[in-house]
């Protein structure tokens, strides 16, 4: 017998020990330990080749709340038909009423009825055209909630077509999945339970009550400790990796002597779309691209507000506008914001003429009405910029550009001639990917046109102007799904790298 491997079971191991070909409900209440605590020790009893633990997924299909309500009332399609078996034509408000079933069931019924056939619609009224064997006869879904619970791997081909016709409706069924855990004891740990020998009371640790008395140690055995065993990591806290890039890229701005800018995500459709000479019929500006508040908000500045009137209307700085009448209650829409331009735009209408040249930059949330998939998403960040100064051109805006994303990492950085409302000109900027050997776009930037740059700042003076968005952060970390970007999975969380350019 291994005496030291004796003396080195904790006091939940030896607790559990006599209990091992019991299953782990049974070892819970023999020991009088708690599950966790159990699982834990049956892992460290593992590693000591004791036992050998074999873990299987099991499934099972169970009635949901709904469904344990519909085995005891019918089903609604059921209520439903047995209605129209007694009134065979009946008005689909009149219908609804009298089944006693709500908006959604009702709709739920007609579905469920119209696939198999055994009701019509016709002139706003429901038509029973099912013969009477057909209506007596129970549904495969109605024999399916009778025979839950059921394992999921016995399911027959009917049963499954059931389940999914009835996982469509809100909780009528459910999957409940489960580990069971198999408890396989080793010729080493019959041994040590054949042996059934209590070692005693062991010391767990050094404590300094235990020291002040020497009556208290001397003499007795401590537990031995396995330093070798493997143990649960650790994970200390740290902050979301999407916050870990943005600091990353605040840092990078602040170095390069740019001032933070910073606002509300909500703001007036004329600081996000007319300050920046966006039109007013643009479909970037409809509901399927933008999200609009239930609210307007009143236009403060009557100044800035005229100018981005006339810019729109006829033009200015020799521009010819777009040539429609413009609307302050359009503009008054509130909306959130769909880029961080809309803090350039209130950078700009502030700024003192007596503190240019001047450098501003911005970090922060917007938001698109996109369908979420593997590479959209309706929040994304952005990092937005902006030089204003006299005299500057077209080589300084690649000049920052570049030097921006070279401490980001990339290297090698290419622009691409293209068009934005509110810059001219304008450009898409590329960056080399040098594992997958392909350029991929990361954001756009130009020059602030003059319909922006004279209503705002009250003269036309060079602004400078970028804002690239999130896919630098997900080339960082390999994120090829959008949606691990602001999923919250601890696990992946804790194992994700640190943003560490």
């Amino acid at each position: 017998m291994d005496e030291k491997l004796i003396e080195s079971l904790s006091p939940n191991e030896r607790k559990i020990l006599p209990y091992l070909k019991e299953n782990i409900d049974e070892i819970c209440r023999q020991s009088k330990l708690d599950k966790t605590s159990v699982l834990r020790a049956l892992e460290y009893l593992e590693n000591k080749k004791l036992i050998t633990l074999s873990k299987e997924r099991k499934k099972t299909v169970e009635l949901g709340v709904n469904g344990a309500l519909y085995r005891k009332k019918e089903l609604p399609e059921r209520r439903l038909l047995n209605l129209l078996n007694e009134k065979r034509i009946l008005k689909l408000d009149e219908a609804q009423r009298q089944s006693g079933l709500s908006t959604e069931e009702f709709k739920a019924s007609i579905g469920a009825l119209k696939k198999k056939a055994l009701i019509e619609i016709k002139n706003e009224k429901l038509v029973l055209t099912g013969s009477g064997d057909e209506i007596s006869r129970k549904t495969l879904e109605e024999l399916f909630i009778e025979m839950l619970p059921m394992e999921y791997h016995l399911l027959s081909p009917e049963q499954l077509y059931s389940l999914k016709s009835l996982e469509k409706r809100k909780d009528i069924v459910q999957i409940r999945e489960e580990e069971l855990i198999s408890i396989n004891i080793t010729k080493l740990g019959e041994e040590i339970i054949k042996s059934n020998r209590g070692v005693g009371d062991l010391i767990e640790g050094v404590t300094p009550k235990l020291l002040e008395r020497e009556s208290a140690w001397r003499g007795k055995k401590f537990r031995r400790y396995d330093v070798t065993s493997p143990l649960p990591s650790i994970n200390g806290g740290k902050r979301h990796f999407v916050n870990q890039a943005t600091d990353y890229m605040r840092k990078i701005w602040t170095q390069m002597g740019f001032q933070e800018m910073s606002g509300d995500i909500m703001q007036s459709s004329f600081w996000v779309f007319d300050a920046l000479f966006t039109a007013q019929d643009h479909p970037v500006r409809e509901m399927q691209d933008t999200f609009f508040i239930n609210k307007k908000v009143e236009l403060s500045d009557r100044k800035i507000v005229k100018a981005v009137k006339e810019a729109h209307e006829k033009g200015i700085g020799g521009s010819k506008g777009w040539g429609y009448e413009w609307s302050e209650e359009e503009a008054k829409k509130l909306v959130l914001r769909t880029h961080t331009t809309a803090l350039s735009a209130h950078t700009l209408a502030n700024l003192d003429k007596k503190n240019i040249p001047a450098k501003f930059f911005a970090v922060g949330k917007c938001f698109r009405n996109e369908t979420v998939d593997w590479s959209h998403g309706f929040e994304f960040n952005q990092t937005e910029g902006i030089v204003v100064a006299p005299n500057l051109n077209f080589r300084n805006l690649l000049g920052y550009l570049q030097e921006f994303f070279r401490k980001m990492g990339f290297e090698k950085v290419r622009f691409r001639p293209s068009y934005f409302a509110y810059t001219e000109p304008s450009v898409e900027i590329d960056v080399w990917h040098p594992e997958k050997k392909i350029w991929f776009e990361l954001g756009g930037a130009g020059i602030l046109r003059p319909e922006v740059v004279i209503p705002l700042f009250g003269e036309n003076i060079t602004v400078l102007a970028w804002g690239p968005g999130d896919r630098t952060v997900m080339d960082y970390y390999g994120i090829k799904n959008y949606r691990e970007m602001y999923e919250n999975n601890l696990n992946k969380l804790r194992k994700i790298k640190f943003w560490t350019k």
